[in-house]
């Protein structure tokens, strides 16, 4: 039994000892050392040798005998199980043969071939114009543990899974909100709760779309929703926007198209509103092609200086707009909470196909939110937040004006935690460099580029723009950032050789 003998080890605990029993002798069957059908030691007479109790002993013997390494009968000695059983263990990845790839679906292959920016870089920088980040002081930090202290302790009769399309007192206060906030009338039938705005625009996409459908895309537009909608194999087909939104006068006027999804309350990334007429007009053409219009409300609570624009479901008469609407700016993109209001002959689909997804938003936080909205807390909050954003984006557009150069266009203030910035004197090649220069000196920018679908041509030019978000920053901060920001723009760094700030025209 000499084999069996192990180092001291300052363990003291029977688990761990039982632990080394047990790894010691898997490992000397994996390799060979105990044979296949030879007998091991029994309880009794291994205990002894170690100086264990025969209980840790017997405990490490019948989990290998539960996993197929060893082979026990009342009565018999135990011994080692066939060598089928006894594969070793390794910690080590396994090789690959060169020129190969691994075997994926049709749907994985485009999803692995999809190009996509990095996510935001872990470190974030010192001040950070992060669209879709939000300050973690404006969160309704003691009015969230009330409630999600008081929900904690009610009681319930069981925990088990809540119905796919969430929680139905989040449903319900849901209906009566967003008739207050978005003129939006539907039932609470209508309304499924999800993982935020992105798994929302992905059961769009898996559930409206086929491989070889076309679908129109506001061009610049959202890029996750635009990789989302490509991923199933439908083509985008990009229709550019304007000051006021999608240019509804070039949608296709074929029946290639099945969905169209737009921002109408505040574009992003541009920030145009859609007016009453392409409204209807977008309306007319979902009806005519019995195509689907999704309506991606991302930011609709944040508009300043009137109240916010009345969402586009709120006029759809014949059953043809999805409505996406989310916490992430009103609370946190950490949170993960959003909602649908489907048409009613979409929701026993969205709902099965929630169901198979992830069975269901979390539970809790839906109770919590529901109190919230029920209590009058959340509609405070936004309120007050709001006031908070408009300050931001005073200072922001103040700093702007003060520190940039003359020419720099701003566009989409009026709405939203964001603006972008269009820099005349610039070349869209140049956004990247100018971005790492900023980061270099702690202050991160975001070029608008990656949102475009098509490059930039001689007959459709187009400036270097960034995407400036305010939402988490201070006054302080963004003057400050803005300041950093003329330097470097000064500096003329971009990658296409120097670039000497001049006038331009504005878009």
């Amino acid at each position: 039994m000499d084999q069996l003998h192990t180092p001291p080890s300052p363990s003291t605990g029977a688990d761990r000892a039982g632990r080394r029993i047990y790894d010691l002798l898997r490992s000397q069957i994996a390799e060979g050392t105990l044979a296949a059908g030879a007998q091991v030691p029994s309880t009794r007479a291994l205990a002894a040798d170690l100086g264990v109790s025969r209980t840790t002993v017997t405990a490490a013997y019948e989990q290998l005998a539960a996993e197929g390494f060893l082979v026990t009968s009342v009565g018999r000695v135990a011994r080692v199980a066939s060598p089928l059983a006894a594969a070793p263990r390794s910690n080590a990845k396994p090789q690959r043969r060169p020129g190969t790839a691994p075997s994926l679906s049709a749907f994985g292959r485009r999803v692995a071939a999809i190009d996509m920016p990095g996510l935001a870089f872990a470190e974030p920088c010192r001040i950070d114009f992060l669209y879709g980040a939000v300050a973690s002081r404006d969160f309704p930090a003691l009015a969230w543990r009330r409630a999600y202290q008081a929900e904690l302790l009610r009681h319930q009769r069981r925990l088990y899974y809540v119905a796919p399309e969430g929680d139905a007192s989040l449903r319900r206060s849901l209906q009566g909100y967003l008739r207050r906030a978005r003129g939006l009338a539907c039932d609470a039938e209508q309304i499924l709760v999800v993982h935020g705005s992105q798994q929302a625009i992905d059961l769009c996409a898996r559930l409206l779309l086929n491989p070889g459908d076309a679908f129109v895309f506001e061009e610049p537009g959202y890029l996750m929703a635009r990789r989302c909608f490509e991923s199933t194999g439908a083509e985008a087909l990009a229709i550019p926007v304007d000051a006021q939104g999608l240019d509804t006068a070039r949608l296709p006027k074929d029946e290639r198209a099945r969905l169209a999804y737009v921002t109408p309350s505040h574009q992003f990334p541009l920030g145009g509103v859609l007016p009453i007429g392409r409204r209807l007009e977008l309306l007319r053409w979902a009806r005519t092609h019995r195509a689907w219009v999704v309506e991606d409300d991302y930011d609709g609570e944040f508009r300043y200086g009137q109240r916010p624009i009345d969402a586009l479901q709120s006029i759809d008469t014949d059953g043809r707009v999805i409505y996406i609407g989310t916490f992430s700016k009103a609370l946190s993109p950490q949170l993960r909470l959003g909602y649908l209001v489907l048409p009613s002959e979409l929701v026993p689909v969205f709902r099965q196909a929630k169901r198979l997804t992830d069975r269901h938003a979390p539970v809790l936080e839906q109770r919590v939110l529901a109190s919230l909205i029920d209590s009058g807390a959340y509609e405070r909050h936004v309120r007050r937040t709001r006031r908070a954003h408009e300050r931001r984006r005073a200072a922001l557009l103040d700093a702007i004006a003060r520190h940039l150069p003359p020419n720099a266009t701003v566009i989409g203030a009026a709405a939203g935690l964001h603006v972008v910035l269009w820099l005349p004197f610039l070349r869209p090649q140049d956004e990247p460099a100018l971005a790492a220069a900023a980061r270099i000196k702690g202050v991160g920018v975001y070029p608008v580029s990656p949102l475009f679908a098509k490059p930039p041509s001689r007959m459709q030019p187009r400036p270097a723009g960034l995407i400036l978000g305010y939402a988490s920053l201070t006054v302080e901060e963004i003057d400050q950032g803005m300041r950093v920001l003329a330097t470097v723009i000064a500096a003329g760094k971009p990658s296409q050789g120097k670039v000497v700030p001049g006038r331009a025209d504005r878009l």
